[in-house]
């Protein structure tokens, strides 16, 4: 019951924020702009009692929960804030992650006096709205406080935080029981096809759900051209990550040591992407989020809200599955 509550509230809340956020009322309904505009400091700011974070949305898919958790901890830096940790809602996926490993938990912080503080939603790109959180967090100066952002804060370029979050997986506790099905005398190439919820969006035209859609003949055509032009000297074993069932996927047949991962669970999935030798990525954060956290190369859609690194092991393809090499 108190989880239905609290999903309830949180969906009130959203539709209020989403009515008001381009108004001039908006920033009216946070108690910490009402803070700023009594209580703002003239001189210096005291950061030494201010942490800042954001919650992994709740009712969301894991990509989206860490693209939350993801601009937390980078907005922590661009305020000069310490990061606090506010735990991912699926107790498998925060142990999975390791991402609170070695970070101030929240809940700590608030047992011994810190008060919670929600901030307004801000375009990071608008400089104005950004001058109003340092306003907010200013005012607050000399007092123990918890800056929350508002749920699903964006921050498009979320790999600033790559090599932290890297650092984390890659060395956090539950690597100990990764087991995975590669070939370790092969090179492997995994591919993540999006499926599911935007099948349904193709018959209902969604159109939060047809942006995301790609063909299989996308992905066959990135997959050939991989292999012809980058220069792989192992032989190549190709996993695909999808759901469904084989015949939905018979573009795939021409190629030789195929596997088809179409049962596999979200986790298992998700730790094959992220030590594949290649990954080839749909416009998901299902798939973009692994790629943060792959040391191998990455082949990903040109179009798509997130942005990726100036590298040579991140290869973005067009719309017809065409890419340039470094």
């Amino acid at each position: 019951m108190y989880k239905l509550i609290t999903k309830i509230k949180l969906r009130l809340w959203a539709e209020i924020v989403k009515k008001a956020r381009n108004t001039f009322l908006y920033p009216f309904i946070y108690k910490s702009y009402w803070h700023s505009l009594l209580f703002l400091k003239k001189e210096g700011v005291d950061n030494d009692y201010f942490y800042f974070t954001a919650r992994p949305n709740p009712v969301a898919g894991i990509g989206h929960q860490m693209a939350n958790w993801i601009a937390g901890y980078w907005f922590a830096r661009q305020f000069g804030l310490d990061f606090a940790h506010i735990p991912f809602s699926n107790s498998k996926w925060e142990s999975f992650l390791g991402f609170g490993e070695g970070e101030t938990a929240v809940v700590n912080l608030l047992n011994i006096g810190y008060k919670k503080v929600k901030l307004p939603l801000f375009d990071e790109f608008n400089k104005a709205e950004v001058a109003l959180q340092q306003k907010i967090i200013a005012s607050y100066t000399h007092k123990k406080v918890v800056f929350i952002a508002e749920q699903d804060q964006g921050y498009r370029n979320q790999f600033g935080v790559m090599e932290a979050i890297k650092q984390k997986f890659h060395t956090a506790p539950a690597r100990i029981k990764d087991q995975l099905i590669f070939d370790s005398e092969s090179f492997n190439i995994a591919i993540h096809v999006r499926r599911g919820d935007i099948v349904i969006g193709q018959e209902n035209h969604n159109p939060n759900l047809l942006m995301r859609w790609q063909e299989n003949g996308y992905f066959e055509k990135v997959l050939c051209r991989v292999i012809d032009t980058i220069k792989i000297e192992k032989s190549i074993a190709i996993y695909v990550f999808s759901q469904g069932l084989k015949k939905d996927f018979p573009e795939f047949e021409q190629f030789e040591n195929l596997h088809f991962c179409l049962d596999m669970n979200a986790q298992d999935s998700f730790m094959h992407m992220v030590n594949a030798d290649l990954l080839i990525t749909s416009k998901s954060s299902f798939s973009y989020k692994p790629a943060l956290l792959n040391k191998g190369i990455k082949v990903c859609p040109k179009d798509f809200w997130h942005g990726y690194p100036d590298s040579e092991d991140w290869i973005l393809a067009d719309e017809n599955g065409n890419f340039e090499l470094y």
